[in-house]
């Protein structure tokens, strides 16, 4: 199929049709008998929780170390794309995205909750003491933090890895590649990518049932509106039609606008408590928070306090910090892909940045608005009714914060408008997740599956809410992240295999130059005409014209020399590109091409290839074409306009050279 080609939309029916199956049996389980549901999963997070925690931590410090450590090395100037490929979306656009699709909703819920309830009942020590207000804020940093946002990270890189830059399937089994080959569309594959739907939906649907749940309660709290099940269900069906509307629309035009939405109405929010909260005390409080957190890292990172804790202090880490880790991994297939589908172009070294720091650095300045203005308003202003009313209800954690703050009614309003955009960016993000997981070759979905899966979430959070097994089934999402700890080593392995067969091949290319030896100067007078060729701005038609009478002439008599060698090879000729495929069997192919590119036309240009025109033409048209090489890399950055077909077949040859060079080296 021709890149011109456009791909049919359709389901992936081995992921699709078992991904259906399975979702409707666990709903209708918890449906059916919601008791037992209950118990059942719940016992399973119990038993993974105390027999795999240590496992948890364990795997969780070693993501973070591999983003750092990948991006600190020359693999970081690797791009998540060709070689020329450039970043999609602009920078704003990029954090709004990851910012919302990642813990948005989840800042809103506990940027007041946590902390409160940390300061209250801390994992060791008196409660209620500046001590425990220091020790709430680190808590509360550490599982926001860094940790999170690694996890996200390697899902991420070894996704827009092997989409971009391998044109493999954007799926979470496609990072596999490297240990399983083409398996990865077979029956192994697909279990992976059954898996990360199972664990997106519900995932998914769980927030959506929480977050209607606190919904109701803002809307209790402000407008005495009933809180009950009727409430919750009318919130989610309208949750629901926005995602599904967001996400018919696409990546751009629905879930772009309303992640950046998000990051507007945050950073209202967020400067409304900078300015009207104790200002002076969060930016003290969140500089020491910052140092806390950096000085004790590595310690939080790996303690499972098996020495110094007791009954309560291992229900906190079974409650908290493993939840939290347990909760993020679960999650990483439907946050690392979507935020792989928004990076390409970007280097590694950006990504793992702005993927770790970025979101983070947001996150924090939130965290010590919120949650240190609320520890201010209890420790100095005396305002225990807020603690009480965090104690009785979480949901209401972030309304009754803003009654101590000047046009609460207002400000209640705009968070519960932002907890539903928030919302919303979660369930769109998420459906077009599983759309691509279930949509064929991990291409674009047809419009109605996109519809199905995000009408199913909001469906899963109604039946749940309905059979009262919300909780169960977040214990049953929480399962999937056993297996994804192991698959995210196997991914981060991955990952690094494939970056060094990269830089061998980076390092079996530069000992020879891009220009073929048999372009050089002589005295008959060749140096001129590489001149001109240099300097000239040729047009498209004369580009094209090059690329059908020399181009492609060159290429068929490289081809007839393969040919004879037994070596399947084909040639073909596109409206702007020409390229050569010499297939190796079970090593890497050879692919040379040749694709016209259009540029402004510098101002130093001689006549050349541009003829005889008059001033106010060239004036009026000041673009100019060139004829790049590509290779399977992507593209080298090198014009081959004016090589004549002899010139064409030595850097033929000379690119050939380099390739076997690299696969000796790889023997």
């Amino acid at each position: 199929m021709s890149d011109t080609e456009p791909r049919k939309a359709g389901i992936n029916p081995p992921v699709f049709f078992p991904s259906v199956i399975v979702v409707s049996l666990l709903v209708l389980f918890a449906a059916l008998v919601p008791e037992q549901a209950n118990v059942v999963f719940s016992a399973v997070q119990s038993w993974l929780i105390d027999t795999f925690g240590w496992f948890y931590l364990a795997a969780v410090g070693i993501y973070l170390v591999f983003c750092i450590v990948l991006a600190l090395s020359r693999y970081g100037s690797f791009k998540l794309g060709p070689d020329h490929s450039e970043p999609e979306f602009s920078y704003t656009s990029w954090f709004a995205m990851l910012f919302s699709a990642g813990m948005g909703i989840g800042l809103m819920f506990y940027g007041v909750a946590e902390p409160v309830l940390h300061y209250a009942n801390p994992p060791q020590g008196e409660g209620s003491t500046a001590e425990a207000a220091k020790e709430a804020m680190r808590i509360t940093f550490f599982h926001w933090g860094v940790h999170a946002w690694a996890i996200y990270a390697v899902v991420g890189l070894a996704l827009a890895y092997f989409h971009f830059r391998r044109n493999l399937p954007l799926r979470i089994s496609s990072a596999l590649y490297p240990f399983i080959g083409k398996r990865i569309s077979g029956p192994i594959g697909n279990m992976v990518d059954i898996l990360a739907v199972f664990g997106t939906l519900f995932g998914v649907a769980t927030s959506l049932g929480l977050g209607a749940q606190q919904v109701a309660s803002g809307l209790d709290f402000l407008f005495n509106i009933s809180d009950g099940i009727g409430t919750q269900i009318i919130l989610i069906c309208i949750i629901t039609g926005l995602a599904t509307t967001s996400v018919v629309f696409g990546l751009d035009g629905g879930i772009r606008r309303v992640s950046e939405l998000n990051l507007y109405l945050a950073t209202a929010l967020l400067a409304f408590v900078l300015v009207l909260g104790p200002t002076l005390y969060i930016f003290q409080s969140f500089t020491q928070n910052v140092g806390n957190y950096v000085s004790s890292l590595v310690d939080m990172t790996f303690n499972s306090y098996v020495y110094t804790g007791g009954e309560e202090t291992q229900s906190f880490m079974s409650g908290w910090t493993l939840f939290y880790w347990s909760w993020w991994i679960s999650w990483s297939p439907f946050v690392g892909m979507f935020v792989a589908r928004v990076s390409r172009g970007r280097t590694i070294r950006e990504f793992v940045t702005g993927v770790l720091l970025v979101p983070v650095g947001a996150t924090f300045l939130w965290m010590s608005a919120f949650g240190d203005s609320a520890l201010h308003l209890i420790m100095v202003d005396g305002a225990t009714d807020m603690l009480d009313a965090v104690n009785a209800n979480v949901s209401t954690a972030l309304f009754a914060f803003f009654e101590h703050f000047p046009l609460s009614w207002i400000t209640s309003i705009l968070g519960t408008i932002l907890v539903v955009t928030f919302f919303v960016t979660s369930s769109d993000s998420g459906s077009m997740v599983i759309d691509i997981l279930t949509a064929k070759d991990g291409e674009e979905s047809p419009v109605w599956q996109r519809i199905f899966w995000a009408t199913s979430e909001g469906v899963v959070a109604i039946v749940l809410l309905l059979a009262g097994g919300i909780g169960a089934l977040q214990a049953a999402s929480l399962a999937s992240a056993l297996p994804f700890t192991f698959i995210i080593l196997l991914m981060a392995a991955g990952l690094y295999k494939s970056l060094s067969i990269e830089a061998v091949k980076q390092d079996s290319m530069r000992h020879m130059m891009n220009t073929p030896s048999n372009v050089a100067t002589s005295a008959n007078g060749n140096w001129e005409r590489r001149l001109e060729s240099l300097m000239s701005t040729p047009r498209q038609a004369q580009v094209e014209k090059f690329l059908k009478e020399t181009v492609k002439p060159a290429m068929e008599e490289v081809a007839a020399k393969f040919e004879e060698s037994n070596l399947p090879v084909s040639v073909e000729l596109g409206e702007d590109r020409c390229y050569i495929d010499v297939d190796h069997g079970a090593e890497i192919d050879f692919v040379y091409g040749v694709r016209a590119r259009r540029f402004a036309a510098p101002s130093f240009a001689m006549g050349g290839f541009r003829g005889k025109r008059g001033k106010s033409e060239q004036n009026r048209d000041r673009s100019h074409y060139r004829a790049e090489v590509y290779l399977r890399e992507g593209g080298q950055q090198y014009n081959v306009v004016g090589y004549t077909k002899s010139q064409l077949i030595g850097d033929i040859l000379d690119q050939y050279e380099k390739h076997l060079h690299f696969l000796h080296l790889m023997r």
